[in-house]
């Protein structure tokens, strides 16, 4: 498969000293997939300052990259992410309030507020544990795939905190407030039939399957007109937040733009060319 990198992005993949590896990669395929890795494998990926700011890097390079159509988040090697690295949450409890929540602000926040702007699918393949903020980061995303070894927890309770980075604004939405109580105030280890059952991930899949399956719908969804894929990702999240009568507004204009363009016009056009066949 081929794989390029933009400019942007391959300076996200050179550190300054070559004999360390990246704290996250971003490669991109011919087919557009961008594929972001947290790259912290003997840490399970558990992220501090430095890969956070790659990592908020990585997802507006794949924002701006024009070919890039659809994002995958994984990790390397045996988790997708544990959460906090703990060296730094040592340096973070030794702070005082206000830095400890400006470094929150300034820093950590960034990440969801970028899948925020993100006007392209994003799609989890959770590889391994994701606890804590790791496992947020992963619900930040559109869909979540996850290997059937793989396990999820809420593990904030276990060391008297909450979440600091709006899992407890994305949970709820995914699964109802009550199963997302029960996760918080448990830190209970959740498992990938669960996950599933409960709405938390859209597929649980064979550890050996996880990418292919991941990949193979990345590609379908790349395959298909890509304004009406973002079109389709605004609406959504934005009628969370909207009325009925604004929403309806709203998808009436989206619908009247779409209309205009090619991908409308060729689906049509061989749409009434298949039916002709068939009469």
């Amino acid at each position: 498969m081929k794989v390029w990198r933009t400019r942007r992005a391959a300076a996200l993949q050179e550190p300054e000293n070559m004999s360390d590896q990246p704290p996250v990669r971003l490669d991109v395929d011919a087919d557009g997939i961008a594929t972001l890795t947290l790259n912290r494998p003997e840490q399970l990926n558990a992220f501090d300052l430095k890969m956070i700011e790659a990592w908020r890097a990585a997802l507006e390079a794949a924002e701006a990259d024009e070919r890039v159509k659809v994002v995958v988040v994984t990790g390397a090697g045996r988790a997708f992410c544990a959460g906090g690295d703990f060296e730094e949450m040592a340096k973070f409890s030794q702070m005082n309030s206000l830095d400890r929540k400006n470094f929150l602000y300034r820093n950590v926040h960034r990440i969801p507020l970028a899948l925020e702007r993100m006007d392209k699918p994003v799609i989890a393949a959770i590889n391994g544990a994701a606890r804590g903020a790791g496992l947020d980061m992963a619900l930040m995303c559109d869909m979540r795939f996850m290997a059937q070894s793989a396990t999820l927890a809420e593990t904030y309770i276990n060391i008297g905190l909450i979440a600091g980075d709006a899992g407890s604004w994305f949970l709820p939405r995914l699964i109802g407030t009550a199963r997302a109580l029960e996760l918080f105030w448990s830190g209970r280890v959740v498992g990938a039939e669960e996950a599933e059952r409960i709405g938390m991930v859209n597929r649980s899949v064979p550890d050996a399957d996880l990418l292919k399956v991941t990949y193979d719908f990345a590609r379908t969804v790349a395959s298909k007109p890509q304004q009406a894929v973002r079109f389709f990702r605004r609406a959504v999240y934005q009628s969370q937040t909207m009325a009925l009568g604004a929403h309806l507004d709203m998808v009436s204009s989206h619908m009247a733009v779409l209309e205009d363009l090619p991908e409308h016009r060729d689906g049509i056009a061989a749409f009434r060319n298949r039916a002709r066949g068939k009469s």
